[in-house]
């Protein structure tokens, strides 16, 4: 990409988003060109129609979804499965319709089927039952995959997906039930030392595992790929390393000093057993990751503590 091209981020208040903008910044790209959801609502086909007749953008993230944990997938199915496939299908349309140079679509780790062969390559996308819990949302995002790679091979655009792990990091949602696994353990932590509560309940056996890859670092993936890949493969963006519940809550607990105690709950789902992802592919190109579990959970705490404090976030 050349320094000065137009670069549209959609979803740029988000995890993702606002860590692929710190990047571009940090890369020296100055057209940057976000929206909020207040100034340009995905869903609506005609406005999105409109802005890119007006902005004309040269590359594309698509990093706006609508996502959660277990219980908000469990909760909100439709909610998961027409807005995520409404506002990567009016994006990915209009990207085609309006030539845009490049796409970049987020799917997620949950596209995998649930039991899927560890460490988890692209290619068996699609070749097993999805899990149950999650599947409205794996579905959406698998649609939108197929539509990258349909549209690449129909009409020769270039657009590539992404499927990031389990992710956290500055701008992490703190959504009592509907946050992702690492800012709902560290909630639970920090609001149980508030509290004085002796102990902490987390749902599962805490033996179940993810592979957890700080935002930052799935930033540095993205646009490496957006600036020097051209093709029509799908690439895993993780650390290539799994981790227990158990051993992600002792690493919370110890980061925000709770000093209980903590008790599982195996009558509460947990979701597929282990996922970890092969990032072969990606680790082919250059990359790899930097910012391991303690030293990223120890900055989101900080980061958390710094937005508490100066009234920026709220817990409700």
């Amino acid at each position: 990409m050349d320094k000065g091209v137009k670069i549209y981020v959609a979803g740029n208040t988000g995890m993702v988003g606002s860590a692929i903008v710190k990047k571009l910044k940090a890369k020296k790209y100055e057209n940057i060109v976000t929206r909020s959801r207040d100034t340009l609502d995905l869903l609506d086909y005609n406005a999105v129609k409109d802005f890119f007749k007006e902005e004309k953008p040269d590359y594309v993230f698509m990093a706006a979804a609508k996502q959660g944990g277990i219980y908000a997938n469990q909760t909100y199915r439709a909610d998961f499965i027409y807005e995520n496939i409404a506002m990567q299908s009016n994006v990915i349309h209009l990207s085609f319709l309006h030539e845009v140079r490049k796409l970049m679509f987020f799917a997620c780790s949950s596209i995998y089927p649930k039991h899927c062969p560890q460490p988890m390559k692209e290619e068996y996308i699609l070749t097993g039952s999805l899990e149950p819990t999650n599947e409205p949302f794996a579905v959406a995002k698998i649609t939108g995959l197929k539509m990258c790679e349909s549209y690449n091979r129909q009409y020769g655009t270039d657009f590539i997906t992404v499927i990031p792990t389990n992710l956290y990091g500055p701008n992490q949602k703190y959504e009592r039930m509907n946050s992702l696994v690492v800012p709902a353990l560290i909630r639970k932590f920090h609001e149980a030392k508030e509290n004085g509560k002796s102990e902490v309940v987390l749902w599962g056996s805490g033996r179940a595992s993810r592979d957890l890859l700080y935002v930052d670092d799935l930033a540095r993936a993205c646009i490496l790929l957006m600036e020097e890949y051209h093709g029509n493969d799908v690439f895993n963006i993780a650390t290539g390393e799994d981790c227990t519940i158990a051993e992600l809550a002792e690493i919370i607990k110890k980061t925000v000093g709770y000093e209980g105690d903590i008790i599982y709950d195996p009558s509460r789902p947990e979701g597929v057993f282990r996922k970890v992802s092969d990032v072969s592919k990606i680790n082919s190109l250059g990359w790899k990751y930097n910012i391991g579990l303690e030293e990223g959970i120890n900055l989101v705490y900080k980061d958390l503590l710094a937005k508490l404090h100066s009234k920026v976030l709220v817990l409700n």
